[in-house]
Protein backbone atom coordinates (compact mmCIF):
# COMPACT_ATOMS: atom_id res chain seq x y z
CA UNK A 1 0.00 0.00 0.00
CA UNK A 2 1.36 3.43 -0.97
CA UNK A 3 0.89 6.31 1.49
CA UNK A 4 0.75 9.82 0.06
CA UNK A 5 3.11 12.50 1.47
CA UNK A 6 0.08 14.43 2.72
CA UNK A 7 -1.22 11.43 4.65
CA UNK A 8 2.23 10.75 6.11
CA UNK A 9 2.51 14.35 7.26
CA UNK A 10 -0.94 14.23 8.86
CA UNK A 11 0.00 11.05 10.71
CA UNK A 12 3.22 12.65 12.00
CA UNK A 13 1.29 15.65 13.24
CA UNK A 14 -1.22 13.44 15.06
CA UNK A 15 1.61 11.45 16.62
CA UNK A 16 3.32 14.62 17.90
CA UNK A 17 0.01 15.73 19.43
CA UNK A 18 -0.19 12.43 21.26
CA UNK A 19 3.41 12.69 22.53
CA UNK A 20 2.94 16.11 24.00
CA UNK A 21 -0.52 15.43 25.42
CA UNK A 22 0.61 12.34 27.30
CA UNK A 23 3.89 13.72 28.57
CA UNK A 24 2.12 16.73 30.04
CA UNK A 25 -0.89 14.83 31.30
CA UNK A 26 0.87 11.83 32.83
CA UNK A 27 4.38 13.13 33.54
CA UNK A 28 5.88 9.73 32.79
CA UNK A 29 7.44 7.65 30.06
CA UNK A 30 4.95 4.83 30.68
CA UNK A 31 2.75 5.85 27.74
CA UNK A 32 0.08 3.47 26.38
CA UNK A 33 0.65 2.45 22.79
CA UNK A 34 4.25 3.71 22.76
CA UNK A 35 6.29 1.86 25.36
CA UNK A 36 3.71 -0.48 26.90
CA UNK A 37 0.69 -2.33 25.46
CA UNK A 38 -2.11 -0.16 24.24
CA UNK A 39 -4.85 -2.40 25.63
CA UNK A 40 -6.02 0.25 28.09
CA UNK A 41 -5.40 3.25 25.86
CA UNK A 42 -8.26 5.38 24.62
CA UNK A 43 -7.56 6.02 20.95
CA UNK A 44 -9.83 9.05 20.77
CA UNK A 45 -8.13 10.55 23.84
CA UNK A 46 -4.70 9.78 22.38
CA UNK A 47 -5.21 12.18 19.49
CA UNK A 48 -7.19 14.83 21.31
CA UNK A 49 -6.28 18.19 19.72
CA UNK A 50 -5.65 21.55 21.35
CA UNK A 51 -2.90 20.95 23.92
CA UNK A 52 -1.65 24.49 24.44
CA UNK A 53 1.17 26.73 23.28
CA UNK A 54 3.97 24.14 23.36
CA UNK A 55 1.84 21.84 21.23
CA UNK A 56 1.29 24.66 18.72
CA UNK A 57 4.98 25.53 18.70
CA UNK A 58 6.04 21.93 18.18
CA UNK A 59 3.64 21.66 15.25
CA UNK A 60 5.14 24.79 13.70
CA UNK A 61 8.70 23.47 14.07
CA UNK A 62 7.66 20.06 12.73
CA UNK A 63 6.05 21.67 9.70
CA UNK A 64 9.22 23.71 9.17
CA UNK A 65 11.29 20.49 8.85
CA UNK A 66 14.89 21.63 8.20
CA UNK A 67 13.86 25.08 6.99
CA UNK A 68 14.83 28.41 8.54
CA UNK A 69 12.37 29.75 11.14
CA UNK A 70 10.93 33.19 10.51
CA UNK A 71 10.99 36.06 13.00
CA UNK A 72 7.45 35.38 14.23
CA UNK A 73 8.19 31.73 15.11
CA UNK A 74 11.44 32.68 16.84
CA UNK A 75 9.65 35.38 18.85
CA UNK A 76 6.91 32.96 19.99
CA UNK A 77 9.49 30.36 20.92
CA UNK A 78 11.62 32.81 22.90
CA UNK A 79 8.65 34.29 24.72
CA UNK A 80 7.63 30.79 25.83
CA UNK A 81 11.02 29.99 27.37
CA UNK A 82 9.89 29.10 30.89
CA UNK A 83 10.79 26.15 33.10
CA UNK A 84 7.61 24.14 32.56
CA UNK A 85 7.74 24.46 28.79
CA UNK A 86 11.41 23.50 28.61
CA UNK A 87 10.95 20.41 30.80
CA UNK A 88 7.92 19.27 28.82
CA UNK A 89 9.79 19.71 25.53
CA UNK A 90 12.81 17.75 26.81
CA UNK A 91 10.58 14.84 27.80
CA UNK A 92 8.68 14.91 24.52
CA UNK A 93 11.91 15.00 22.47
CA UNK A 94 13.31 11.91 24.18
CA UNK A 95 9.99 10.07 23.95
CA UNK A 96 9.81 10.81 20.21
CA UNK A 97 13.40 9.64 19.70
CA UNK A 98 12.70 6.39 21.61
CA UNK A 99 9.63 5.74 19.45
CA UNK A 100 11.67 6.08 16.26
CA UNK A 101 10.13 9.41 15.21
CA UNK A 102 13.31 11.30 14.48
CA UNK A 103 11.57 14.17 12.66
CA UNK A 104 9.35 14.87 15.67
CA UNK A 105 12.31 14.65 18.07
CA UNK A 106 14.27 17.06 15.88
CA UNK A 107 11.42 19.57 15.94
CA UNK A 108 11.42 19.56 19.75
CA UNK A 109 15.23 19.76 19.86
CA UNK A 110 15.35 22.77 17.53
CA UNK A 111 12.66 24.44 19.63
CA UNK A 112 14.65 23.67 22.79
CA UNK A 113 17.88 25.04 21.34
CA UNK A 114 16.19 28.42 20.82
CA UNK A 115 14.63 28.42 24.29
CA UNK A 116 17.84 27.43 26.10
CA UNK A 117 19.80 30.03 24.15
CA UNK A 118 17.18 32.58 25.23
CA UNK A 119 17.60 31.55 28.89
CA UNK A 120 21.39 31.82 28.55
CA UNK A 121 21.12 35.31 27.08
CA UNK A 122 18.69 36.46 29.76
CA UNK A 123 20.97 35.08 32.45
CA UNK A 124 24.02 36.83 30.95
CA UNK A 125 22.20 40.16 30.81
CA UNK A 126 20.42 39.85 34.19
CA UNK A 127 17.17 40.42 32.32
CA UNK A 128 15.19 37.59 33.90
CA UNK A 129 15.33 35.19 36.83
CA UNK A 130 15.47 31.79 35.08
CA UNK A 131 18.98 30.42 34.56
CA UNK A 132 20.37 27.28 32.96
CA UNK A 133 21.34 26.08 36.44
CA UNK A 134 17.73 26.58 37.55
CA UNK A 135 16.56 24.53 34.58
CA UNK A 136 19.01 21.79 35.60
CA UNK A 137 17.65 21.79 39.15
CA UNK A 138 14.08 21.66 37.87
CA UNK A 139 15.03 18.75 35.65
CA UNK A 140 16.55 16.91 38.62
CA UNK A 141 13.27 17.30 40.51
CA UNK A 142 11.23 16.12 37.52
CA UNK A 143 13.45 13.08 36.95
CA UNK A 144 13.08 12.01 40.60
CA UNK A 145 9.34 12.58 40.83
CA UNK A 146 8.40 11.26 37.38
CA UNK A 147 11.04 8.52 36.99
CA UNK A 148 12.36 10.00 33.76
CA UNK A 149 15.33 8.15 32.22
CA UNK A 150 18.87 9.53 32.12
CA UNK A 151 18.45 10.19 28.40
CA UNK A 152 16.49 13.35 29.26
CA UNK A 153 19.43 14.67 31.30
CA UNK A 154 21.82 13.73 28.48
CA UNK A 155 19.75 15.67 25.94
CA UNK A 156 19.65 18.73 28.20
CA UNK A 157 23.40 18.69 28.79
CA UNK A 158 24.05 18.27 25.06
CA UNK A 159 21.85 21.23 24.14
CA UNK A 160 23.24 23.28 27.03
CA UNK A 161 26.78 22.76 25.74
CA UNK A 162 25.71 23.85 22.27
CA UNK A 163 24.23 27.17 23.43
CA UNK A 164 26.86 28.00 26.07
CA UNK A 165 29.53 29.40 23.78
CA UNK A 166 32.21 31.66 25.18
CA UNK A 167 31.58 35.38 25.59
CA UNK A 168 33.20 37.78 23.16
CA UNK A 169 36.40 39.35 24.36
CA UNK A 170 35.84 42.68 26.05
CA UNK A 171 36.83 45.90 24.39
CA UNK A 172 39.64 47.21 26.65
CA UNK A 173 38.40 50.77 26.19
CA UNK A 174 34.88 49.80 27.23
CA UNK A 175 36.22 47.90 30.22
CA UNK A 176 38.18 50.99 31.37
CA UNK A 177 35.09 53.15 30.87
CA UNK A 178 32.87 50.86 32.96
CA UNK A 179 35.49 50.68 35.69
CA UNK A 180 35.68 54.47 35.74
CA UNK A 181 31.92 54.75 36.15
CA UNK A 182 32.04 52.24 39.00
CA UNK A 183 34.82 54.29 40.61
CA UNK A 184 32.68 57.45 40.38
CA UNK A 185 29.81 55.57 42.04
CA UNK A 186 32.06 54.44 44.87
CA UNK A 187 33.21 58.00 45.49
CA UNK A 188 29.92 59.86 45.24
CA UNK A 189 26.83 57.68 45.70
CA UNK A 190 27.42 56.96 49.37
CA UNK A 191 27.50 60.69 50.07
CA UNK A 192 24.57 63.05 50.09
CA UNK A 193 24.29 65.27 47.02
CA UNK A 194 22.10 68.01 45.67
CA UNK A 195 20.06 67.82 42.51
CA UNK A 196 22.61 70.08 40.82
CA UNK A 197 25.47 67.73 41.74
CA UNK A 198 23.53 64.71 40.46
CA UNK A 199 22.91 66.31 37.08
CA UNK A 200 26.51 67.51 36.84
CA UNK A 201 27.59 63.89 37.41
CA UNK A 202 25.20 62.79 34.65
CA UNK A 203 26.83 65.20 32.22
CA UNK A 204 30.28 63.96 33.12
CA UNK A 205 29.38 60.31 32.55
CA UNK A 206 27.49 61.12 29.33
CA UNK A 207 30.59 62.82 28.00
CA UNK A 208 32.68 59.72 28.72
CA UNK A 209 30.15 57.47 26.98
CA UNK A 210 29.79 59.65 23.91
CA UNK A 211 33.53 60.07 23.52
CA UNK A 212 33.98 56.30 23.68
CA UNK A 213 31.18 55.65 21.18
CA UNK A 214 32.48 58.19 18.68
CA UNK A 215 35.99 56.73 18.89
CA UNK A 216 34.77 53.38 17.52
CA UNK A 217 34.18 52.47 13.92
CA UNK A 218 30.76 51.07 12.97
CA UNK A 219 31.78 47.41 13.34
CA UNK A 220 33.42 47.98 16.72
CA UNK A 221 30.44 49.97 17.94
CA UNK A 222 27.94 47.28 16.94
CA UNK A 223 29.96 44.54 18.63
CA UNK A 224 29.36 46.00 22.09
CA UNK A 225 27.42 43.71 24.44
CA UNK A 226 24.04 44.49 26.00
CA UNK A 227 23.40 43.93 29.70
CA UNK A 228 20.71 44.41 32.28
CA UNK A 229 21.13 45.88 35.76
CA UNK A 230 18.51 45.51 38.48
CA UNK A 231 17.67 48.40 40.82
CA UNK A 232 16.08 47.29 44.10
CA UNK A 233 13.97 50.10 45.56
CA UNK A 234 13.04 48.56 48.96
CA UNK A 235 9.56 50.05 48.35
CA UNK A 236 6.33 48.20 47.70
CA UNK A 237 4.47 51.31 46.53
CA UNK A 238 5.16 53.90 43.85
CA UNK A 239 6.83 57.15 44.92
CA UNK A 240 7.48 60.49 43.19
CA UNK A 241 11.06 59.49 42.32
CA UNK A 242 9.65 56.81 39.99
CA UNK A 243 8.71 59.59 37.58
CA UNK A 244 12.43 60.20 37.02
CA UNK A 245 13.20 56.62 35.95
CA UNK A 246 12.09 56.91 32.29
CA UNK A 247 14.18 60.08 31.96
CA UNK A 248 17.23 58.39 33.48
CA UNK A 249 16.87 55.46 31.06
CA UNK A 250 16.34 57.71 28.03
CA UNK A 251 19.31 59.91 28.94
CA UNK A 252 21.58 56.89 28.54
CA UNK A 253 19.72 55.17 25.65
CA UNK A 254 18.41 52.32 27.84
CA UNK A 255 15.14 50.47 28.08
CA UNK A 256 13.63 50.16 31.53
CA UNK A 257 10.85 48.09 32.99
CA UNK A 258 9.39 47.37 36.40
CA UNK A 259 9.33 43.98 38.08
CA UNK A 260 6.73 43.52 40.79
CA UNK A 261 6.57 40.18 42.57
CA UNK A 262 3.92 39.45 45.19
CA UNK A 263 4.95 40.72 48.64
CA UNK A 264 8.30 41.91 47.24
CA UNK A 265 9.71 45.43 46.80
CA UNK A 266 9.53 47.18 43.45
CA UNK A 267 12.48 46.47 41.19
CA UNK A 268 13.53 48.22 37.99
CA UNK A 269 15.67 46.75 35.20
CA UNK A 270 17.80 49.06 33.03
CA UNK A 271 18.74 47.30 29.78
CA UNK A 272 21.11 48.51 27.08
CA UNK A 273 24.77 48.65 26.09
CA UNK A 274 27.08 47.75 28.93
CA UNK A 275 28.45 51.22 29.53
CA UNK A 276 25.02 52.81 29.26
CA UNK A 277 23.40 50.60 31.91
CA UNK A 278 26.31 51.21 34.29
CA UNK A 279 25.80 54.94 33.78
CA UNK A 280 22.02 54.66 34.24
CA UNK A 281 22.51 52.84 37.55
CA UNK A 282 24.94 55.54 38.68
CA UNK A 283 22.58 58.37 37.72
CA UNK A 284 19.59 56.72 39.39
CA UNK A 285 21.51 56.37 42.63
CA UNK A 286 22.66 59.98 42.40
CA UNK A 287 19.06 61.13 41.86
CA UNK A 288 17.99 58.99 44.82
CA UNK A 289 20.55 60.75 47.02
CA UNK A 290 19.47 64.11 45.63
CA UNK A 291 15.89 63.36 46.68
CA UNK A 292 17.09 62.69 50.21
CA UNK A 293 19.26 65.82 50.35
CA UNK A 294 16.71 68.18 48.80
CA UNK A 295 13.85 66.77 50.91
CA UNK A 296 15.86 67.29 54.10
CA UNK A 297 16.51 70.89 53.02
CA UNK A 298 12.82 71.43 52.28
CA UNK A 299 11.83 70.10 55.70
CA UNK A 300 14.08 72.73 57.26
CA UNK A 301 12.46 75.54 55.23
CA UNK A 302 9.89 78.13 56.26
CA UNK A 303 7.44 76.78 53.66
CA UNK A 304 7.42 73.38 55.35
CA UNK A 305 7.02 74.77 58.88
CA UNK A 306 4.08 76.88 57.72
CA UNK A 307 2.22 73.73 56.70
CA UNK A 308 1.43 72.33 60.13
CA UNK A 309 -1.02 69.44 59.85
CA UNK A 310 -0.24 68.94 56.15
CA UNK A 311 3.45 68.13 56.29
CA UNK A 312 3.14 64.62 54.87
CA UNK A 313 1.29 66.01 51.87
CA UNK A 314 3.80 68.83 51.70
CA UNK A 315 6.71 66.39 51.44
CA UNK A 316 4.95 64.38 48.73
CA UNK A 317 4.08 67.55 46.82
CA UNK A 318 7.66 68.80 47.05
CA UNK A 319 9.02 65.48 45.75
CA UNK A 320 6.47 65.45 42.93
CA UNK A 321 7.68 68.88 41.85
CA UNK A 322 11.31 67.82 42.25
CA UNK A 323 10.75 64.77 40.04
CA UNK A 324 9.10 66.90 37.37
CA UNK A 325 11.98 69.36 37.47
CA UNK A 326 14.66 66.67 37.20
CA UNK A 327 12.84 64.82 34.41
CA UNK A 328 12.44 68.03 32.43
CA UNK A 329 16.08 68.97 32.92
CA UNK A 330 17.27 65.53 31.80
CA UNK A 331 15.17 65.83 28.65
CA UNK A 332 16.68 69.23 27.88
CA UNK A 333 20.18 67.96 28.56
CA UNK A 334 19.60 64.97 26.27
CA UNK A 335 18.46 67.21 23.40
CA UNK A 336 21.43 69.56 23.84
CA UNK A 337 23.82 66.62 24.02
CA UNK A 338 22.49 65.11 20.78
CA UNK A 339 22.78 68.45 18.99
CA UNK A 340 26.42 68.86 20.05
CA UNK A 341 27.32 65.32 18.93
CA UNK A 342 25.70 65.73 15.51
CA UNK A 343 27.26 69.12 14.86
CA UNK A 344 30.72 68.05 16.05
CA UNK A 345 30.92 64.62 14.43
CA UNK A 346 28.15 64.27 11.89
CA UNK A 347 27.15 60.99 13.57
CA UNK A 348 23.94 60.15 15.39
CA UNK A 349 24.48 57.30 17.82
CA UNK A 350 20.91 57.23 19.16
CA UNK A 351 19.15 55.31 16.35
CA UNK A 352 22.07 52.88 16.05
CA UNK A 353 21.92 52.13 19.78
CA UNK A 354 18.14 51.77 19.66
CA UNK A 355 18.37 49.22 16.85
CA UNK A 356 21.04 47.24 18.74
CA UNK A 357 18.97 47.15 21.93
CA UNK A 358 15.80 46.21 20.02
CA UNK A 359 17.63 43.33 18.35
CA UNK A 360 18.93 42.02 21.68
CA UNK A 361 15.49 42.38 23.29
CA UNK A 362 14.07 40.28 20.46
CA UNK A 363 16.69 37.59 21.07
CA UNK A 364 15.71 37.55 24.73
CA UNK A 365 12.05 37.05 23.89
CA UNK A 366 11.15 40.19 25.85
CA UNK A 367 8.27 42.39 24.79
CA UNK A 368 7.51 45.57 26.70
CA UNK A 369 4.15 47.29 26.89
CA UNK A 370 3.86 50.94 27.77
CA UNK A 371 1.63 51.74 30.74
CA UNK A 372 0.17 55.21 31.11
CA UNK A 373 0.11 56.36 34.71
CA UNK A 374 -2.59 58.63 36.04
CA UNK A 375 -1.42 62.21 36.43
CA UNK A 376 -4.46 63.35 38.39
CA UNK A 377 -2.76 64.03 41.71
CA UNK A 378 -3.59 66.85 44.08
CA UNK A 379 -0.57 68.70 45.42
CA UNK A 380 0.07 71.59 47.74
CA UNK A 381 1.02 74.40 45.39
CA UNK A 382 3.73 76.05 47.48
CA UNK A 383 5.48 72.75 48.23
CA UNK A 384 5.17 71.59 44.62
CA UNK A 385 6.65 74.83 43.31
CA UNK A 386 9.49 74.59 45.83
CA UNK A 387 10.26 71.15 44.42
CA UNK A 388 10.19 72.45 40.85
CA UNK A 389 12.61 75.22 41.78
CA UNK A 390 14.97 72.66 43.32
CA UNK A 391 14.65 70.48 40.23
CA UNK A 392 15.38 73.34 37.85
CA UNK A 393 18.18 74.87 39.90
CA UNK A 394 20.88 73.32 37.75
CA UNK A 395 22.03 75.51 34.87
CA UNK A 396 23.03 73.48 31.84
CA UNK A 397 26.67 74.04 30.88
CA UNK A 398 28.47 72.66 27.81
CA UNK A 399 30.29 69.93 29.77
CA UNK A 400 29.77 67.58 26.88
CA UNK A 401 32.51 69.44 25.00
CA UNK A 402 34.99 69.53 27.87
CA UNK A 403 37.58 66.93 28.73
CA UNK A 404 36.57 64.43 31.38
Amino acid sequence: MTVSPEAARAAAVRWAEAVYAYVVRHGTFDVPGLNRPASDADEDDLFEPGQGELHDLSMAWLDLADGVPDAALLARTRQGADLTTILDALAAAVLARDAGRAEVALAFERLLAVQLETVRRREATSAAGLSLDAVARGLDDAMRSRAWPQRVRTLFETLRAQVSGGRLAEDPGLERLVQRIHALRAKTVAQGCTEQEALAAAEKVAELLDRHGLSLNELEFKSQPCEGIGIQTNRRRAAPIDACIPGVAAFFDCRVWQERAEDAPLRYIFFGLRGDVAAAQYLYEMVERAFETETDAFRASDVYFAMAGERRSATNSFQTGLAQGIAGKLQSMRAARDAVIRSASGRDLVPVKAAMVDEEMEKLGLSLTRRVLSRAKSVLTDAFQAGQVAGERFELSPAITRAA
